[in-house]
């Protein structure tokens, strides 16, 4: 059973009562990510994320993991280019003292400025991580190119020198701004009444100033881009990706299929084909991101070298050939009960629940139904999957990324031939 109230300041508690469970996860999530930052800030909504952990009024760094701990609970946030999110799991019975403790994390928080200049060094490596870490660099390298000049295109973390330069100030003044209540959800799965939650969460989330902190911008526009980073790397990183849809599209449905026929799987064509039957890669896969008002579809592998050719000539002729043929009605079934029951086995953890019914309110505004989920994957035909993927995957649009040996290889944009 599905519960939402609205607060009269504007905050929204949605709960699903799952009596079967022994857990509670709770998430306060604040729909303004890093595409909501300004330029000269990029990186500050990751750096609050982490800076949230840092101490309160009532209790230090410590303090916060002991208590924690001492339930067997799960505290952690993550921070995406249109939301943060700070969430919690523990047994039911300890629901009352962890929401306390997440609503002083998230209210009082003192952003000690000597906490600050400890934890930016903390995000500084995280970059540096970030950066050491190829199979990683290479997708943020990605959608910084794919994106380029719009807000999608700015790093989650940030660079050295706009976290070097973010002041206390600056800090305080961002969550002031973005953390209104019109942007806040209150998501909660588990053993748990409704009413028992607005119990908890009334006083404490009822005072939260009105108003949204969100800033709409332009819709980005799709060029053809090849970005090369020259690494001395055993392995070839590469990630080709296109245009896709919006979280809300009414043909999301087919992007889903097309990225699960495509490399979305084991059986997927491109792991097949590269992967299993030729050898070229140890990793390959495919995957689709969706934002409000935009989406991409990527394709990544690590190869050597030498085979950069031959695996990029086999994705090209994947993609044209779901643009020149329809897939057949017994890969199509296949695919598509693939995805329900990757669905239905991720809804028997209170986490993602958690996390539905978020996304839902943030991207639909409402909940949706496992039922229309599914009604939706059911009506896809072959004839739908392959005129979307003679939208998608035009020339125009494509970015190729590129990190490793690269010298020599020929990665210039004629290249990108569907």
């Amino acid at each position: 059973m599905v519960s939402k109230t609205i607060l009269d300041n504007g905050v929204r508690i949605i709960s699903e009562y799952m009596p079967h469970v022994h857990s509670v996860s709770i998430g306060i999530w604040v729909a303004n990510g890093s595409r909501h930052e300004r330029r000269e800030h990029n990186g500050v909504a990751h750096f609050i994320e982490h800076l949230l952990f840092k101490g309160t009024e009532r209790r230090t760094s410590l303090d916060i993991a002991r208590e924690i701990d001492s339930v067997g609970g799960v505290l952690n946030a993550f921070t995406s280019r249109e939301y943060v999110c700070y969430y919690a799991k523990v047994l039911d019975k300890f629901l009352p003292k962890t929401v306390d403790l997440l609503a002083d994390i998230f209210l009082h928080s003192t952003f000690d400025p000597e906490e600050i200049e400890k934890e930016r060094k903390v995000v500084l490596q995280e970059i540096s991580m970030l950066e050491d870490t190829p199979d990683d660099f290479i997708h943020d390298l990605f959608h910084r190119s794919f994106w380029q000049g719009h807000p999608l295109g700015m790093s989650i973390l940030g660079s050295v020198d706009s976290v070097e330069g973010l002041t206390r100030d600056a800090i305080l003044s961002h969550k002031d701004s973005k953390y209104r209540s019109d942007d806040i959800i209150i998501s909660v799965a588990g053993n748990v009444r409704h009413e028992e939650l607005l119990s908890i969460l009334e006083g404490l989330f009822g005072r939260i100033p009105g108003g949204s902190g969100r800033d709409f911008c332009h819709l980005p526009t799709y060029e053809k881009r090849v970005e090369i980073v020259e690494k001395d790397l055993e392995q070839m990183h590469i990630c080709l990706g296109t245009r896709a849809l919006p979280q809300n599209h009414p043909r999301r449905f087919e992007v889903y299929l097309i990225n699960t026929i495509l490399g979305g799987s084991m059986s997927s064509r491109l792991f097949q084909e590269i992967r299993e039957r030729l050898g070229l890669a140890y990793s390959v896969y495919s995957y689709v991101i969706s934002h409000t008002d935009a989406g991409s579809l990527v394709i990544y592998a690590g190869t050597a070298p030498d085979k950069l050719d031959d695996v990029l000539d086999i994705t090209a002729a994947e993609l044209k050939r779901l643009k020149s043929e329809s897939v057949s009605q017994s890969e199509l079934d296949a695919s598509r009960e693939q995805i329900k029951g990757n669905m239905l086995l991720s809804l028997e953890s209170t986490d993602n629940r958690m996390t539905k019914l978020a996304k839902n309110e943030i991207y639909f505004g409402r909940y949706m139904p496992l039922a229309e989920l599914t009604d939706g994957f059911d009506a896809v035909t072959p004839e739908g999957i392959q005129s979307l993927a003679r939208e998608i995957f035009d020339e125009r649009y494509l970015t190729l990324a590129l990190t490793g040996r690269v010298e020599g290889k020929r990665c210039e944009p004629s290249r990108l031939i569907l």
